[in-house]
C-alpha cells in the first residue's frame, strides 16, 4: 500500500524540483564542450587498459569526485514547510542530494528563540544535516510585513552561502499565491505583480536559488500531509491577527469572495498568476531587446523613439532606467512611472520628476534624463 494522496503529492512535487536542482547543478558544472575532453572524463573511459604500463597509465592526478549537492528547507514549524521539510528529507537521500534546513527567528513574539529550538529538533528528527537557526533584527522599511521578509531572506541568502547550498526550498503554497495576487490587484500593480511568486526565482549571485514546489499544491493538502504522518506543527498567531493585511485577505477577503463568485476561486487566481508571469515575461523579454535601439550614441534615451514603442515596453525600459539610478524597486510604483511618461507622451514643458531614492527624471533636449538628484 502506497503512502496517504497527500503525502504522495507532496513528494512528486519535492522530486520534480529536485530533479530540476541537479540538471541546473551538472549545467554549470559541466566539463568541457569538447568531445574528446567529455569522452575522457566518463567513468567508464577512465579505466586503465591491462595492456597500458603503470608508470603511464595516470600521466595527470584523477578528478575529484564533486560533492553531492546540498539542498535547504526555509522552515518555520508550520504545516506547508514541515510537510515541505518532511519530503526533501524523504526524497533527497534517494537522489544523491544532501537536505538541511534553516529556521529564521525572527523576534517578533515572547518565546520565538524556543520556538526555533523546536524546529531545530524536529528537522533533526527527520535527519536533516546542516540545520542552523538565525536570529534577525526586523527593521521598519515598507512595514512590518515587508520588512520582516526582506530580513528573512537576508538571512536564508547568507545561510546557502556559508553552506553552499544549490537551492532553498521555500513552502509557499496555492493559497499563499492567490493572495499574493489579490494584493497587487489592491495595489493597483501592473501585470508583473499579478504574476505573483515565481517557482523559481533568485538571490545575491544565484539567480535560481529559490523554489517553490508546493504553488500547485492547496494549504489542506499540506496540512493533511503533516496529521498523517503525525508531524508536529506550530500555527503562527500573526496568520491569524488581524492587524496584518495578508490574514485579513486570509480569513475575511478570501472567504467573502468565494460566498459570492463560488468555490475555485483561489485555483483561479493563481491559473491567473501563472497566465501573467507568461506575459510579464514576454514584455520584459521585448523591452530588453528594444533598449538598445531608443538609446543615442551617449547612451540617453531618445524621446522621439520611445514614444514609437506600445506602453508597457516604454514603461518597462524607463522603470529599467529608473532602478539603475537607484530607485528602489519595491518603492517604485505605477504613479511614479505614469509620471515619467508624460514626459515622453504629454510633453507640456513640465519640471523634473522626482522618484523614490532620490532619483530625478527629466527631459532635456529630446532625451530623457534619468540620474540621482542632489
Amino acid at each position: 500500500m502506497g503512502p496517504h494522496p497527500a503525502v504522495a503529492a507532496i513528494r512528486l512535487a519535492v522530486r520534480r524540483v529536485l530533479h530540476d536542482v541537479l540538471t541546473d547543478v551538472q549545467r554549470t558544472e559541466a566539463p568541457s564542450a569538447d568531445p574528446q575532453r567529455s569522452e575522457a572524463l566518463r567513468p567508464e573511459a577512465q579505466r586503465i587498459p591491462e595492456h597500458v604500463p603503470p608508470s603511464t597509465a595516470h600521466p595527470h592526478p584523477p578528478r575529484e569526485p564533486a560533492a553531492s549537492p546540498l539542498v535547504l528547507v526555509a522552515c518555520s514549524g508550520g504545516a506547508d514547510s514541515m510537510a515541505l521539510a518532511s519530503a526533501l528529507a524523504f526524497e533527497a537521500p534517494k537522489l544523491g542530494i544532501r537536505a538541511g534546513g534553516v529556521t529564521v527567528d525572527h523576534g517578533l513574539q515572547d518565546g520565538s528563540d524556543l520556538r526555533a529550538a523546536e524546529v531545530v529538533s524536529r528537522l533533526t528528527a527527520l535527519g536533516l544535516d546542516p540545520i542552523e537557526s538565525v536570529a534577525v533584527d526586523v527593521g521598519r522599511d515598507g512595514g512590518p510585513e515587508a520588512a520582516a521578509r526582506d530580513a528573512r531572506y537576508g538571512a536564508l541568502d547568507a545561510a546557502a552561502d556559508r553552506h553552499g547550498a544549490s537551492a532553498i526550498l521555500l513552502g509557499h503554497t496555492r493559497d499563499d499565491q492567490a493572495e499574493t495576487v489579490l494584493l497587487g490587484l489592491a495595489r493597483g500593480s501592473g501585470i508583473r505583480s499579478l504574476s505573483g511568486m515565481a517557482a523559481v526565482s533568485g538571490g545575491p549571485g544565484a539567480d535560481r536559488r529559490y523554489r517553490r514546489p508546493f504553488l500547485h499544491i492547496d494549504r489542506q493538502t499540506a496540512r493533511k500531509a503533516c496529521m498523517v504522518q503525525s508531524l508536529p506543527v506550530w500555527d503562527d498567531p500573526h496568520n491569524t491577527d488581524p492587524a496584518y493585511t495578508r490574514s485579513r485577505l486570509r480569513h475575511e477577503g478570501l472567504p467573502a469572495l468565494e460566498k459570492a463568485l463560488g468555490k475555485g476561486v483561489v485555483e483561479a487566481l493563481a491559473r491567473t498568476a501563472q497566465l501573467s508571469r507568461d506575459d510579464a515575461d514576454a514584455l520584459d523579454h521585448w523591452a530588453a531587446q528594444a533598449e538598445a535601439s531608443v538609446r543615442d550614441a551617449a547612451g540617453l534615451l531618445e524621446c522621439a523613439k520611445l514614444y514609437a514603442l506600445p506602453p508597457a515596453v516604454r514603461r518597462r525600459i524607463v522603470r529599467r532606467a529608473a532602478i539603475d539610478a537607484g530607485a528602489p524597486a519595491g518603492a517604485l510604483f505605477a504613479r511614479h512611472l505614469e509620471e515619467v511618461d508624460r514626459l515622453i507622451t504629454g510633453w507640456r514643458g513640465q519640471g523634473a520628476i522626482n522618484l523614490p531614492g532620490k532619483v530625478v527624471a527629466q527631459r532635456q533636449g529630446g532625451r530623457l534624463v534619468i540620474r540621482q538628484g542632489c
